[in-house]
C-alpha cells in the first residue's frame, strides 16, 4: 500500500493517531480515536480493521492501536504537510495562528509532494510551525521534544511557552489577547487546593488563569533548575 493509494480518511486517521501519541504517553484506544475524530466507535473499528490489513497499524479487538513503522512514516508525511502549510499561511499569506488549522486540514490532501517541497524551500526549511510544533523533515526526522505539559510544571516554576495545540482556535485567540505566545515566559502562580486551575504570572505582573483542559493543550520548558529544559 503506497501513500498515494491511501484514501483521505485513512491519511487523516494515521495523522490523528500520531497526534494523540505526541501529546500523551498513554496508549491510544478506539474510544480516544472516536472522541478525537467525532466518528462513531463502529466507524473507527472498521477503519482500524482496514489499516491493520494494509499493514499500517496493529490493533487487537478492544486493545491498543499502534502505528507500524510504515504507518508512522505515512503519518509523519501528513504531519509535515500540515505544519508546513500552517507556516506558509501565517508567514506568506498573513493568516493568524488561530485561523490556519482547518485551512491546512483541507489543503494537505490536495497539495502534491512537489508543492510541499517548494513551500518548504520558500520558507527557508523551518523546523517549527506557528504553534511551536516541530516540522518533520523529508524523511520524517524530528528534533527531540523535551517540553512538558503546563499541568506538570510546579508552583513557582519559571517557564517558557514552547507549544500550543492548534486545534482550539478560541484558546489560541484567548492566549494572544492575554499577551501569551510561543517563546513567551511566565511564572506558575500559587496553586489553589482541590482546584484544576493554573495561574500564569506574566513578566508584566498580569495573571492569566487557565482551566485544566486549556493547560493540557500547552507545553513548556522550565527556565529554572539550572536552565534544564523539561525538568519537572
Amino acid at each position: 500500500m503506497t501513500f498515494q493509494e491511501l484514501s483521505t480518511n485513512s491519511q487523516d486517521y494515521l495523522k490523528v493517531l500520531w497526534d494523540l501519541r505526541e501529546w500523551s504517553d498513554k496508549a491510544v484506544q478506539p474510544t480516544d480515536l472516536a472522541r478525537k475524530t467525532g466518528m462513531k466507535p463502529s466507524t473507527v473499528s472498521g477503519a482500524m480493521a482496514r489499516l491493520t490489513t494494509q499493514g499500517l497499524v496493529t490493533h487487537a479487538p478492544y486493545g491498543d492501536i499502534i502505528l507500524t513503522p510504515l504507518g508512522e512514516q505515512y503519518a509523519l508525511k501528513m504531519v509535515r504537510r500540515h505544519r508546513l502549510l500552517e507556516t506558509f499561511l501565517v508567514e506568506k499569506l498573513g493568516y493568524r495562528w488561530d485561523e490556519v488549522h482547518k485551512e491546512a486540514d483541507q489543503l494537505e490532501h490536495a497539495a502534491s509532494d512537489l508543492m510541499i517541497e517548494r513551500i518548504d524551500e520558500s520558507l527557508g526549511h523551518p523546523t517549527k510551525d506557528p504553534h511551536g510544533d516541530a516540522i518533520p523533515g523529508p524523511n520524517g526526522e524530528m528534533d527531540e521534544d523535551k517540553s512538558i505539559l503546563l499541568t506538570a510544571a510546579p508552583e513557582g516554576a519559571k517557564i517558557r511557552i514552547e507549544r500550543v495545540s492548534d486545534e482550539d482556535s478560541k484558546l489560541l485567540r484567548f492566549l494572544q489577547q492575554q499577551g501569551l505566545s510561543i517563546d513567551g515566559t511566565a511564572t506558575i502562580g500559587k496553586f489553589t487546593p482541590y482546584s484544576d486551575i493554573v495561574t500564569l504570572v506574566l513578566p508584566s505582573g498580569a495573571n492569566v488563569v487557565l482551566g485544566a483542559s486549556a493547560a493540557e493543550r500547552i507545553r513548556v520548558t522550565r527556565l529554572d533548575d539550572g536552565n534544564s529544559p523539561g525538568q519537572a
